[in-house]
């Protein structure tokens, strides 16, 4: 992917962000991520609004026509596909973390959970620490494929060790990289490699 391509990659996958976290995901330096963004602004393939960016419709279309050849690789390689696949398989159980974390059950009516009963939060949290156990060999395989991928480990690791540590907002607040943010990122950047739909 060159490196005009990978900007707008990593623009599409964060939707409307600041350069620096462009530039972070992208794995460029931020200076030349700006100048890339400049440019995209300039020939209307971005938006720019309080210094956050996204793609333009029209550019984010061209993009994903292009993903055919720019990921013709990945898409081919078995490693890589039998990755992306043990992540599919997990991320419905992580759906099912994030719901129980978000509500309760009481009274046989699901509620928004507010998370007053400690117990439940700590049962949740322990279950999404038994599914990044399972999440690490898969995204080690993604990483030894694509070593840009690493991105998403590390950040997913440094979730859920705050999270672990008592600051809950890491699990699911989508206003910081929280564990939930970043698994929905990696798997947004999955499908568009390997040219598939998100399941609703």
């Amino acid at each position: 992917m060159n490196q005009r391509d990978l900007v707008l990659h990593a623009t599409a996958i964060k939707r409307h962000a600041p350069a620096e976290a462009i530039a972070h995901l992208a794995g460029l330096p931020v200076e030349m991520v700006q100048a890339e963004l400049d440019a995209a602004v300039a020939t209307g393939r971005a938006l720019e609004a309080k210094q956050a960016y996204a793609l333009t419709p029209l550019a984010g279309v061209a993009l994903q026509a292009r993903y055919s050849s720019i990921f013709a690789e990945l898409r081919a390689d078995e490693g890589f596909r039998a990755a992306y696949e043990g992540f599919e398989r997990i991320n419905r159980n992580l759906k099912q973390i994030i719901t129980d974390w978000q509500t309760m059950d009481v009274g046989g009516q699901k509620v928004a959970n507010d998370h007053s009963d400690k117990a439940h939060d700590e049962d949740v949290i322990d279950r999404l620490g038994g599914l990044h156990e399972q999440a690490e060999p898969i995204l080690d395989g993604l990483a030894k494929k694509a070593p840009r991928l690493k991105y998403y480990a590390d950040k997913l690791l440094a979730a859920l060790e705050a999270a672990e540590d008592g600051d809950h907002e890491w699990v699911s607040d989508i206003r910081r990289d929280s564990y939930h943010t970043v698994w929905f990122e990696l798997h947004e950047e999955l499908l568009r490699t390997m040219g598939c739909e998100r399941e609703e």
